[in-house]
């Protein structure tokens, strides 16, 4: 049974300076393998795919409050999935556009 994931781009600082190097970074869910990472990019953007890393950042710890003479109570974010993604040949225009608006 083959199910079909959604990735999106991040779009941060350092994955624009990631993407200089051909490497680009997409958030993916949980429960994602590279293979179906890899999958995923290819059918979405019909890039070739050379590589991929992947990592689980932990959510954060979170203190919230319960009420005035409460002591607050504590909780975790949710946690990601990020994909470093290495192409062989072409790219991605993440970042075009946003240089397009500037130039106007």
């Amino acid at each position: 049974m083959t199910t079909t994931f959604v990735v999106t781009p991040v779009t941060t600082e350092k994955a624009y300076g990631q993407s200089q190097k051909n490497v680009y970074v997409f958030s993916a869910p949980l429960v994602a393998n590279k293979q179906q990472i890899a999958e995923a990019i290819e059918s979405q953007y019909g890039v070739k795919v050379a590589g991929i890393k992947t990592l689980v950042q932990s959510g954060k710890a979170i203190r919230f409050s319960r009420g005035k003479n409460r002591y607050p109570g504590t909780t975790n974010r949710t946690d990601s999935k990020k994909a470093y993604v290495t192409l062989a040949e072409g790219s991605i225009s993440v970042f075009e556009q946003a240089t397009e608006e500037e130039k106007k």
